[in-house]
């Protein structure tokens, strides 16, 4: 069943009766899953269920909305494919959240070549308030000179340094990330931005090339200059595609490689 895509009525449901186009313009149809599926995401972004937090069933939401059962099932399938809830058998739905093992591990493509993957070791370099560099700030979609959060960081495994990263996050939403509160915190990085910032990463795009590690990149690896690294730049997004990370890591990969399950 299709209906056109429309604005939620105040009650919540799909309204009837949309779909008028301007003129010279075609309308835009779309199932009547994908409305209500549009719909839960505006209760995500808005924080009406918090990460962690289990979300109404799907008779209650059946009833919310308007629509049948399945419809609604339909919505959270999509939902559930794409990291955004998590179905518990004989629980619920919840709302996904990187405090989850899982979610920590589909973040991070580094997995070692024996053994299973396990958290990294942190030493955080350096952290401190900058004006976004012009293609930062491109990335992020800010303006050129905005205030960015810098972060600079080695991670290690079984105490082998392995990873550089440097980090851009918007000054704006990050206000008071300090490199103490980084230090103190034990969890995930990206459970830290969940928790303390109302930022949840959603989705990340990459860029991935070979090349050779620089006089200070091998120094804070310890290997030798020109050693292969591999180049991961990522830009991650939160709710409605906002882009609120970039990330560039230099990876070791003598004892580890990348992986990326295609689906």
């Amino acid at each position: 069943m299709s209906s056109a895509t429309s604005n939620p009525t105040s009650n919540g449901a799909p309204s009837a009766g949309a779909g008028a186009a301007a003129p010279g313009t075609s309308p835009t149809f779309s199932p009547l899953y994908q409305q209500i599926k549009a719909l839960i995401l505006q209760s995500l972004q808005s924080g009406e269920w918090k990460p962690g937090e289990l979300i109404p069933s799907e008779v209650e939401l059946a009833n919310r909305f308007k629509v049948s059962q399945g419809t609604v099932r339909k919505a959270i399938d999509e939902l559930a494919a794409e990291n955004l809830v998590v179905r518990r058998q004989g629980k619920g739905t919840f709302v996904a959240t990187h405090h989850e093992a899982r979610a920590q591990f589909r973040f991070l493509r580094l997995m070692p070549d024996a053994g299973e993957p396990h958290y990294a070791d942190n030493n955080i370099l350096e952290v401190k308030r900058l004006r976004a560099p012009a293609e930062v700030a491109r990335q992020l979609d800010i303006k050129s000179g905005d205030s960015v959060i810098f972060i600079k960081r080695v991670q290690s495994f079984d105490g082998a340094p392995t990873i550089v990263e440097e980090l851009w996050l918007p000054g704006v939403i990050f206000k008071g990330l300090t490199a103490e509160r980084l230090v103190e915190y034990k969890g995930p990085m990206y459970g830290l931005f969940e928790t303390e910032f109302g930022t949840r990463m959603i989705r990340a795009s990459e860029r991935i090339r070979a090349v050779a590690a620089d006089e200070p990149t091998a120094e804070l690896l310890n290997v030798a200059q020109n050693t292969p690294l591999l180049s991961v730049e990522r830009v991650s997004y939160t709710y409605g595609d906002k882009p609120v990370e970039v990330r560039r890591g230099l990876y070791l990969t003598e004892n580890h490689h990348y992986q990326n399950d295609l689906s």
